[in-house]
């Protein structure tokens, strides 16, 4: 069983040197993906293996040749072929010696009668080589063949319902299949490396997989504002989008724990300023650490003027804070195109259920942030948190995320009806409790802001049963989760 791959139109216009060195890296990262999910070996690895891959890069094309007993693989082939960034399309072949045209005729016949029965149909011929005869009268030829013996409806040059591709290369022809789409883009490991700020939602992980498909090796930088449970679930994302679009590259997860930052946060900077001072905070950390990678780019998730942080003016005051390239692929999409392209590439069902985790919410945002005042803001702001929050980031492969459990280690118990003997605490943000003050009948109510209730939580009544409540259950469940998983049994989610 035989594929060519064609290469992206623009690794087509690099020079020479160039052009042959990203054909290259491509073949070597098929290989790799090939044989690290598959357990397809390579041939030129493994020349006495009967059952390896042959995979050959060509200045036009890449073939591969799987041996008849991995012909089961086909399918799974045909996955890693579509989501490798650098391949433009892919098409399964049938290579014989290149005889007379009644012989052509005959091969076509053979192999594309069935589809081309009662249909309309075009033949198309491209050739490599020196030859007595040109592709028209190649086309012409076997297409009056093929009206004559397969009972097609005719030829149609311009809207054909089928198209048989012939390819003929020296002494070789090739009939190929209806092409796939690859992905296009680059050959990851043709581009310098850059980290990518990611929250499982639909924009970041999307930013992320754009940066992947230009041949950017991209690590995963994980702010956590919510505990285990929204940290495994971004895990799941990052290793999805690797796992289909980046595996034939090793890349690091870090994870950095952000609460205390959004807590100083929340105590520090005026309400109207707290959404670009968390940016800037999050753009310092992620300098940090791209710095420990040597990495000089950083890649955002931000689309112009879709909230109210992402204003040219506020993305101009944060990207003061670091010295660093800030890539933002999504510059100028509309949310619907996001969320399309992430149903598309298959990162929608998990960004679905991992709402933007929202910490900091100003009632009045400013949308025309000023250096000065800014700057001011953070003047209170205790720069120990920070560094204290990059200091104690973890750093993962992300080859060994598929070995860990992703699953939450504990599901908090949920109420939804009020009783006497309840007691449910408030953990929403101050500003959002005094416009909106939780009523429930007949139970006890606390006020613990989210950013405070880690510290608060051990000086309450450890006899007492407790429910977290937030407007849209998001934090309320990511804290549970955290409460129970650091030991305490005594805490549930209130949701009416």
């Amino acid at each position: 069983m035989k594929y060519h791959l064609k290469y992206s139109p623009e690794m087509t216009t690099k020079s020479r040197i160039v052009r042959t060195r990203f054909c290259k890296q491509l073949r070597k990262n098929l290989a790799r993906i090939l044989r690290d999910q598959l357990a397809l070996r390579d041939l030129a690895a493994a020349p006495d293996d009967p059952d390896a891959a042959l995979i050959e890069a060509h200045w036009d094309y890449v073939e591969i040749v799987l041996p008849e007993s991995r012909a089961a693989l086909a399918a799974e082939v045909e996955v890693v072929l579509g989501n490798t960034p650098g391949v433009w399309s892919y098409q399964r072949v049938e290579e014989r010696p290149l005889g007379s045209f009644d012989d052509m005729a005959a091969l076509a016949a053979a192999i594309c009668a069935p589809a081309l029965k009662d249909k309309t149909f075009v033949v198309r011929c491209r050739r490599t080589g020196k030859h007595a005869f040109n592709s028209m009268e190649v086309e012409r030829y076997v297409g009056g063949a093929l009206l004559r013996c397969t009972g097609a409806k005719g030829v149609d040059l311009h809207a054909p319902e089928v198209t048989v591709r012939l390819e003929i290369r020296h002494d070789k022809l090739y009939i190929g299949g209806e092409p796939m789409s690859g992905l296009g883009g680059f050959p990851l490991g043709t581009q310098d490396s850059v980290v990518s700020l990611i929250s499982g939602g639909f924009d970041s992980a999307v930013a992320t997989f754009l940066s992947m498909k230009r041949g950017l090796r991209t690590h995963f930088l994980f702010f956590n504002l919510g505990g285990r449970e929204h940290e495994l679930a971004v895990k799941e994302v990052a290793l999805f989008l690797w796992q289909r679009y980046g595996a034939s590259h090793g890349v690091q997860f870090i994870a950095v724990p952000f609460e205390a930052v959004v807590a100083e946060i929340l105590e520090q900077v005026d309400n109207a300023q707290m959404g670009v001072v968390l940016k800037r905070m999050m753009l310092r950390a992620a300098t940090q650490i791209a710095n420990t990678l040597e990495v000089e780019a950083l890649v955002t998730g931000e689309a112009i003027a879709q909230v109210s942080s992402q204003t040219l003016i506020n993305l101009a005051v944060i990207d003061e804070a670091t010295p660093k390239l800030v890539l933002r692929p999504l510059a100028m999409s509309d949310k619907q195109d996001i969320v399309d392209l992430a149903r598309k590439i298959g990162t929608a069902e998990f960004s679905a259920v991992i709402p933007e985790y929202c910490g900091v919410i100003s009632v009045k945002p400013t949308t025309r942030a000023k250096r000065h005042r800014i700057e001011r803001e953070e003047r209170r702001f205790n720069f120990a948190v920070l560094e204290q929050a990059v200091a104690e980031a973890v750093s993962y492969d992300i080859r060994t995320l598929s070995q860990e459990p992703l699953a939450p280690a504990v599901t908090p118990q949920e109420v939804t009806h009020a009783s006497a003997d309840l007691t449910v605490i408030d953990i929403r943000h101050p500003d959002e409790e005094e416009r909106k003050p939780l009523v429930v009948a007949g139970a006890t109510v606390l006020k613990i802001p989210f950013y405070k209730l880690n510290a608060a939580f051990a000086a309450l009544d450890p006899a007492r049963q407790y429910w977290l409540y937030c407007s849209k259950g998001v934090m309320s469940r990511l804290h549970a989760a955290h409460l129970l998983e650091q030991g305490n049994g005594n805490v549930g989610v209130y949701r009416p």
